[in-house]
């Protein structure tokens, strides 16, 4: 209707404009005479102003007299069950149960260093040797004296079977084989604490103690530092009321900022214990590093999927208002009144866990319900809306 009004007055201006009017104001300006042209340009103007009241005055009819330009223009979304998992995020390292400086067992000069940093060892491979002052020079001469008792042993031993001898020389001969076994076996352990060998498999992760260096049993005699990639894992604290959802199983997205990288994994282990300083039990998280760019200590962020269902109803928070009771409320359309003339519907709801920019609604509305969304602010319940076509 006002576009049709807006065409009939340019139309009507237009005539009024043309003809003799037009070949006036080209006569006005070929003349070159100042004084017509300013003229000419009052009488344009006062023409201009008594048009723009007649708009102004049109605009106001069609305000009063068009019920839709009053209407809130607003968008609808349509409520869909779709599958809604939620995610618990928490911080935490990545630990590992094999990283551990391995210490020297006895007292002397690293004789020997056999690995370098960075390299792979398999378990019980020699790292280092240490002097073992003269202990090796010993244990070959309590060899052979263990040697020799074994055969007086024996031969005793026969000659007993054979009712020859006393019993006594029989004892002596057999505690005295025992006693040089037994002190073989405590120096082949002394003389054992001269090499070094690794604890298990992994990488010498740094040669702390250089060959030639006097090395000691106790802290600050390190000599190397092992690690184990294989075995990682990261352990966050969890909070207590989170305590029926998590658990061992649960799927887990890890991801490492530094990396700009994350892994899949679940949940290896949870705590039995709630530690009483912040109210939260632990959970154990194994993360793979099959590149090798994953390291102990590297920060993580853990979201671990403590919630899923299959046919949830979200819909985004920002739509959604509260009353002076606390109650939750969102409009939407009545289904009845889409098609001719639509209206708003406050409709009380009861919300579930959230997730990014949107909410769960446990109850209140119904798929296929159709929410407003922008403009929602905006309606008042039972008040006409104009659905703006997307």
């Amino acid at each position: 209707m006002r576009k049709t009004i807006y065409i009939t007055i340019t139309t009507a201006v237009l005539a009024s404009c043309g003809g003799g009017s037009n070949k006036s104001l080209e006569k006005v300006l070929a003349s070159q005479d100042i004084e017509a042209i300013r003229a000419k340009h009052v009488e344009i103007s006062k023409e201009h102003k008594a048009l723009e009241m007649q708009l102004q005055s049109l605009d106001s009819a069609i305000a009063l007299l068009d019920d839709s330009a009053k209407l809130p223009l607003v968008t609808t979304i349509a409520v869909a069950p779709q599958k809604f998992d939620h995610y618990l995020e928490l911080q935490g390292d990545v630990m590992t149960k094999q990283n551990v400086l391995i210490y020297p067992e006895m007292a002397g000069t690293l004789n020997r260093v056999y690995v370098k940093k960075g390299q792979k060892v398999t378990k019980g491979q020699v790292l280092a040797s240490i002097d073992d002052g003269g202990l090796s020079s010993q244990l070959a001469q309590m060899k052979t004296q263990a040697e020799l008792s074994r055969t007086t042993f024996e031969r005793q031993k026969r000659l007993w079977e054979q009712n020859i001898g006393s019993e006594i020389q029989y004892l002596q001969a057999k505690t005295n084989y025992e006693a040089q076994t037994s002190a073989v076996k405590q120096m082949e352990s002394q003389v054992a604490k001269s090499t070094i060998r690794a604890p298990f498999a992994g990488i010498i992760d740094d040669v702390i103690k250089d060959q030639g260096t006097v090395v000691a049993p106790g802290p600050g005699s390190e000599v190397f530092r092992i690690v184990n990639l294989s075995n990682m894992y990261v352990e966050v604290e969890v909070p207590e009321s989170h305590l029926p959802n998590v658990t061992p199983g649960k799927e887990v997205k890890v991801y490492f900022p530094v990396l700009g990288d994350s892994v899949n994994t679940k949940i290896r282990e949870t705590g039995n214990f709630i530690n009483p300083s912040n109210r939260s039990f632990t959970a154990e998280i194994p993360v793979p590093s099959h590149d090798g760019k994953i390291k102990p200590n590297l920060t993580a962020r853990v979201m671990i999927n403590d919630y899923t269902s299959e046919n949830a109803i979200l819909i985004p928070q920002s739509i959604l208002s509260e009353n002076a009771e606390g109650e939750q409320y969102v409009f939407l359309v009545e289904a009845d009144s889409i098609e001719n003339d639509p209206v708003a519907k406050k409709v009380i709801i009861k919300t579930g866990k959230t997730q990014g920019d949107f909410v769960e609604v446990l109850s209140g509305i119904n798929s296929g319900d159709a929410i407003i969304d922008e403009g929602a602010r905006s309606v008042k319940e039972g008040q006409k809306v104009k659905i703006k076509n997307s």
